[in-house]
């Protein structure tokens, strides 16, 4: 994925966004840009926009497709890069499961060994979204010792819990080279992990 050398110094942060399908990743990805909303189809392969801020050093985001068909090829995005962010569909009660199990899939890759996730609940601005402390429980994150991660609510439709977002991957992108002191999930105060720095 782009300029690959080490995960040492880059000039480029390497992000993979990864879901089931119809979880908003592409509608969370040119959001993130900076646009309105974005009339968009099911993602076939991939998209992959940069995004910039001055004073930090851009993030190159690949939205990858959730279809199931498409998840077979997931691993083949997981080399090299910095940070994973997964969005789930706070709405789909009935695929949550499923959803969980992608993740831990794509945790136990070899790829993804000490690299950071950010969980983004997405939809909450609808009615019957689970609570994100509900999706917490059920993720079982504190489990997992050997990924700094964090958890935000948000909604790709208002933009509620983007700029949140966006501050998470550059702390998780320095939780890569220093070590994770703590992860938290946004809205219902901090939730903490063992210190491994």
């Amino acid at each position: 994925m782009g300029s690959v050398n080490s995960r040492g110094h880059r000039t480029k942060i390497q992000v993979a966004m990864m879901g089931l399908d119809s979880a908003g990743k592409t509608t969370l990805l040119y959001k993130l840009k900076g646009y309105q909303l974005v009339k968009t189809v099911p993602t076939i392969g991939f998209n992959v926009e940069p995004i910039e801020a001055l004073g930090y050093t851009p993030l190159i985001l690949w939205d990858v497709g959730g279809q199931s068909q498409l998840r077979a090829n997931w691993k083949d995005y997981l080399e090299g890069i910095d940070i994973l962010v997964y969005v789930l569909d706070s709405t789909d009660e009935a695929r949550l499961p499923e959803a969980i199990a992608e993740l831990m899939k794509i945790l136990k890759d070899p790829n993804m060994a000490g690299v950071p996730f950010l969980v983004l609940a997405n939809k909450q601005e609808a009615p019957g979204a689970l609570p994100l402390l509900e999706i917490k429980n059920r993720l079982g994150l504190e489990r997992l010792e050997d990924h700094c991660w964090e958890l935000l609510a948000c909604s790709a439709l208002t933009g509620e819990g983007l700029p949140e977002a966006l501050k998470s991957l550059r702390s998780l992108q320095k939780s890569h080279s220093r070590g994770c002191l703590h992860v938290r999930a946004h809205r219902m105060g901090r939730a903490r992990n063992p210190d491994r720095a």
